[in-house]
């Protein structure tokens, strides 16, 4: 799933007029990127959530020739946040086949042939994150179990687990690991059915601290990761750079 639906307000005025999934990066819209390497490593079914400028990309997916590859979740009439969206376009999805979830202004060094093969068949979900400086932090225990989210600028910790949320550290007092999250994620669909008692608009984050002690959510460290978020204007320039060397 291409996560294509934002009003992309950091790229004004560029997505003015534009949605920021077709904003162009060394002569190619980022989507195009994206799907590009994605087809090169294997994956043959797309689906892209959309509501700025909808019509823009289904215009622009109609003339490429991997137009039947995709399908399109419309999220027109409300925005529904990266939770509500992959809750919103279940059904697009098979019941079994993990589901890789990945942000359309980000380009990235990973190889998602490998990625597919860390999901291990009893994992609920696994989160791609690296040491990257941040203020927000994902928290792990050492065995790479999600166990909460911790602001570092303002101490705020999201939890389900009380002693985490009291002290910021494990349950035998330990210190918990800290790493950033890239956006790039790894969905089983078993999980679809702990979204019923959520809005139609929640974050996916969100949901994932919210489950994280009843399922079998885990983090996966890529040492070497490199996520460019071409969400702003300033980093447009380094993308035209990325994409040369590629």
């Amino acid at each position: 799933m291409i996560l294509a639906a934002g009003l992309g307000t950091r790229l004004k005025p560029l997505t003015d007029t534009m949605p920021k999934a077709l904003v162009p990066v060394g002569g190619k819209p980022l989507l195009e990127w994206n799907i590009r390497k994605l087809q090169a490593q294997g994956y043959d079914r797309f689906v892209i959530n959309i509501h700025h400028f909808a019509q823009q990309i289904r215009d622009y997916v109609a003339q490429q020739d991997y137009a039947p590859l995709v399908h399109f979740s419309d999220e027109s009439s409300q925005l529904l946040e990266t939770g509500g969206g992959l809750k919103k376009a279940q059904d697009l999805f098979a019941e079994e086949s993990p589901i890789l979830i990945h942000n359309v202004d980000i380009l990235d060094n990973v190889n998602y042939d490998w990625f597919a093969r860390q999901h291990q068949p009893d994992e609920d979900a696994v989160l791609l994150v690296s040491q990257r400086k941040t203020k927000r932090y994902l928290l792990f225990d050492n065995a790479m179990h999600l166990m909460g989210w911790k602001n570092i600028e303002t101490g705020e910790i999201k939890s389900p687990y009380e002693y985490v949320r009291r002290t910021g550290l494990s349950q035998h007092g330990e210190p918990l690991n800290m790493f950033a999250f890239s956006g790039i994620h790894s969905f089983s669909p078993r999980l679809f059915p702990l979204m019923d008692r959520f809005p139609d608009r929640f974050s996916i984050i969100d949901f994932y601290l919210s489950v994280c002690h009843r399922s079998h959510i885990v983090g996966l460290v890529k040492p070497d990761l490199h996520v460019l978020d071409v969400g702003k204007l300033d980093s447009l320039e380094q993308a035209e750079n990325y994409v040369k060397q590629q």
